[in-house]
Formats: C-alpha cells, sequence, structure tokens
C-alpha cells in the first residue's frame, strides 16, 4: 500500500469541547506534522471569533480563539507544509448555534436542537454567513467541509410534513434541497473552492437519486466508520456506488479517538488501529476509476456539543501516531510501532504504557505529564471496589438507604465502612489534584472544571454522601465520627 494511494491523511481538531490553550495547539500542530499528517480539518464550532449577529455562536465559558490565532495557526500550519480545511456544519449537529434563542424558531423539531428546518429561507442565510466568515478568515484554503451528517428527525417538523405530502417528495429530497442549495452558493461565491461533505445521509439513495441529485460536480462525500471491524465488502460497493453516480472524487473518515463510548477517557490504541487496517484494504480494493482525495483521521471530542467531555488529547497522541504510521507503512509493523515510539519518547504504543516523566525533566510529547496523570486517576476511578462500592456486604448489610434514613447503624461495622471509603479517597484525590493541575497547563480552567465534574465528581460523590451519613447516624447514637474530607 503505497503513501500516494491514500492521499492526504487529515487530522480532524474537534474543539467543540476541551479547545487547547492556544500555545499548546501550536506544539499540537508541529507534532501532528512530525507524525506523519499533511493536513488539519478543523471544525471550530463555538472557538470561531464569529462577528455581528453570529457572535453569540461563541464559547461563553472562555475565549474563542481571536482572528489573529487564526491566522497564526494557519501559518504554522502552512510553514509544516499542512493544509488547513475548515469544517462547517450546515445542516445537522448545529446545536451550538440552535440552542440560542435568536435562532430557536429555526430548528426542524423544538426538541431537536441540532437540527435545521430547511424549509425557512432565514435558516439558509444563517448557515451561508457562518460559511462566508470562515472563509473571510482562511483565503488560502482549497476546500471547504459543509459537514451535513446525523440530520436527526429531518422531515419530522411541520412544514416538512406538509412538504412530504406531495406525490413524488422524500426525506432524501428534502435533504438534497438544503444541501445543494447551500453547496451551490457556495460555489458561485468560491469557484475554486472544493467542498467535502459527510455522506451517511446519502447512504440509502438509490443510484438514480444520486445521479439526479444535484451534487455531481458540486460536493465530494466522506465515507466514514469507525468501526474496529468496518465493513469492507460493503464499503467498497458504497464507494464504487457514488462513482457510478457521478461523484468519482471521494474521501474516507476513520477515528484516532473518541468514537468508543461516549464517557471513554482513556483510549484503546490497537481498537483505532484495527480500524485504520481496515480501511487500507477498503483502499486496496478500490476500482480504478475511484480518485481518493484522502483520509481524515477523526478524533472527536464530544459526541456532539451537549455530551461529555471524550478523551483529551494528550491521551491520543499514542493512538494518531500510531493510526498515521499504520496508514504510512500499510500496516501495523514492527517498523511502524517503532517509529511510533522514537516519535513519542514511548516505551509503548498504548497510553496505559506511557512512562511518568521524572521530576525536572521534559516531556517527551507535549501533554505526557497529564497524560500518565490522567490514565492512573482513570484505573482508581474505574476499579471495582469504587464502582461497586455500595455493593460491599458491609454496605449492603448495614448501611443500606432503609438505614440511612433513619440514622442507625452498627457502630463497629460503621467504622470498617469508613476506613474503607477513606481508604478510595485518599488513592483517589491526591491523583484528582494533580490532573486538574496538569490539565490547567494545556485547557482553559471551564475545562478543567467540566471534566472533573463528569469524571471525578460524578464517581466519588456518592461515597462523599456515605461518609456523611454515616457521621450523622454515629452522632445521632451518640458516637464520635471522623469528619468527611471536602471532596469534589
Amino acid at each position: 500500500m503505497s503513501l500516494s494511494t491514500i492521499g492526504k491523511k487529515l487530522v480532524h481538531l474537534d474543539l467543540k469541547g476541551a479547545p487547547p490553550k492556544f500555545e499548546y495547539l501550536l506544539k499540537l500542530i508541529h507534532l501532528y506534522a512530525d507524525l506523519g499528517a499533511n493536513g488539519l480539518l478543523i471544525e471550530y464550532e463555538d472557538m470561531f471569533p464569529y462577528e455581528g449577529e453570529l457572535k453569540v455562536l461563541q464559547a461563553s465559558a472562555y475565549p474563542s480563539y481571536s482572528r489573529e490565532e487564526i491566522f497564526t495557526l494557519q501559518d504554522t500550519a502552512k510553514s509544516r507544509n499542512l493544509e488547513v480545511i475548515p469544517l462547517v456544519q450546515t445542516f445537522g449537529h448545529l446545536e451550538f448555534v440552535l440552542k440560542h434563542a435568536a435562532f430557536r424558531e429555526l430548528r426542524e423539531v423544538g426538541h431537536c436542537l441540532g437540527t435545521l428546518n430547511p424549509h425557512k429561507e432565514r435558516g439558509a442565510q444563517l448557515v451561508l454567513e457562518m460559511l462566508r466568515q470562515v472563509m473571510e478568515l482562511h483565503p488560502g484554503s482549497s476546500a471547504l467541509h459543509l459537514g451535513a451528517d446525523e440530520v436527526y428527525l429531518l422531515g419530522q417538523g411541520d412544514e416538512s410534513r406538509q412538504w412530504l405530502s406531495a406525490p413524488d417528495s422524500s426525506v432524501h429530497q428534502l435533504f438534497l434541497s438544503h444541501v445543494t442549495k447551500v453547496g451551490k452558493t457556495m460555489q458561485e461565491r468560491y469557484p475554486d473552492l472544493s467542498l467535502i461533505m459527510w455522506d451517511d445521509m446519502m447512504r440509502g439513495m438509490c443510484l438514480d437519486t444520486l445521479k439526479e441529485s444535484g451534487l455531481v460536480g458540486l460536493v465530494q462525500p466522506m465515507i466514514w466508520d469507525y468501526s474496529p471491524a468496518l465493513d469492507v465488502e460493503n464499503t467498497v460497493l458504497l464507494m464504487e456506488k457514488y462513482n457510478s453516480a457521478g461523484l468519482p472524487r471521494l474521501w474516507t473518515a476513520s477515528s484516532f479517538k473518541g468514537s468508543t463510548n461516549v464517557h471513554t477517557c482513556v483510549p484503546n490504541t490497537q481498537r483505532h488501529v484495527d480500524n485504520h487496517l481496515q480501511w487500507l484494504q477498503v483502499v486496496s480494493a478500490l476500482p480504478a476509476g475511484v480518485q481518493l482525495q484522502g483520509i481524515a483521521l477523526t478524533g472527536w471530542q464530544r459526541y456532539d456539543h451537549l455530551s461529555v467531555l471524550c478523551e483529551l488529547m494528550p491521551l491520543a497522541l499514542p493512538s494518531l501516531a500510531s493510526c498515521l504510521q499504520t496508514l504510512m507503512h500499510g500496516s501495523f509493523s514492527q517498523e511502524a510501532q517503532t517509529k511510533v515510539t522514537e516519535a513519542l519518547g514511548s516505551p509503548s504504543t498504548e497510553v496505559e504504557d506511557v512512562g511518568r516523566v521524572s521530576p525536572g525533566s521534559n516531556e517527551s510529547f507535549p501533554g505526557q505529564k497529564l497524560a500518565v496523570s490522567m490514565v492512573e486517576l482513570t484505573a482508581v476511578l474505574q476499579s471495582e471496589d469504587l464502582q461497586l462500592f455500595e455493593s460491599n456486604m458491609y454496605v449492603r448489610g448495614w448501611f443500606t438507604p432503609y438505614h440511612r434514613e433513619r440514622k442507625i447503624t452498627n457502630p463497629l461495622i460503621a467504622q470498617q465502612i469508613q476506613i474503607q471509603v477513606m481508604t478510595l479517597l485518599q488513592a483517589v484525590e491526591p491523583k484528582a489534584e494533580e490532573v486538574k493541575q496538569e490539565m490547567a497547563l494545556l485547557y482553559p480552567q471551564a475545562t478543567v472544571e467540566e471534566w472533573v465534574a463528569q469524571h471525578i465528581s460524578a464517581v466519588v460523590a456518592p461515597l462523599h454522601s456515605l461518609l456523611k451519613d454515616l457521621q450523622l447516624a454515629m452522632e445521632e447514637m451518640g458516637l464520635h465520627a471522623p469528619v468527611p474530607p471536602s471532596g469534589w
């Protein structure tokens, strides 16, 4: 498998959660180039410095990147021969837009914050203005990604139901009407700009629908699949269908993080490498007519704008390096693995095995200290003793909700429970403090607070509550109990 066959290798930067501090972001860009990438697919979302009516879209918990920083980012990428392709959602996954009261009327369905109503002219003008502002700050970009994936509940709004009641109308046509409108307007404004879009809403379309869709000559579909068990045969057939419909310029999209579970903290390198190995099989089986443009290695930071934070970037760098080297070598060979460990100064391609940095020494890769601390903390948080503590024999036997409500307990057993709780908290809290300190160096304070609330407090809060109830029960019985720690 040759590098030229795969085409461009874009690292996806999902900035809708845990946006790196700008200095750290620049370090990451240099590292991506060192690891073998030759492009960036940047999904700014609320980190873009929108202006005018769109200023409300900027993140409120921390400052968006400034116009000057956007230009510096591109200059840094250009200095390392990295192409920059912005990604702007234009149909689905518009939660960061439609959550605002000013744009609430533009939802397809009131309770679905992600899908734009395709019948309102203001909705089309809104996304076109977003695209205009983004392209204004990316004059050197030769391609733009229009998103358009997972357009949930399309066709279920009142106006859509009425539209679909007409003969020969379909949800596919409803989807195409909006996408082609946006795409053709951008093509007219930027004739030399290549337009990319996610393919999932097109997969169920028959060949004739695709031929007559208006997408031919307008967009380049990006076929995404993040599974380590990707169906090679059917994926090849899908890409052949797009080619037969007149859409020969295709992209693929894999994943190096953010696609295991919505709340995953530590990525598994082998899982993501397996996904890339499957994509290599797809590429090797493509017919000659398919013009593969490249692959985007996605690194989702959230499943959507309102979900929990996924794996942070420092923990995913061994996975990213391994996936890039797999693409470059055509397999996850020993040579590829050696390249990864040398590039990251790590003894292993799995982040769980990355060594702790000695006091006073420099990190082998940017964010290594946070990665090690977070791996250690996550191991404690996911331990059976902590996760299943309320199933502990002593708790189930002597301090059930019945006992807690009535503030009664066996003092001898209560002491055993207290000792076990305090032992668990003492294992968690020093590591949690270390994670907080390391995170604060790389991410905004609001991100630190969010990660702590979602991944630490949610786990240890029941222990603090149990300890407090034990204290109240002991006091009710005239006995002394230790004061619980302040908690998270």
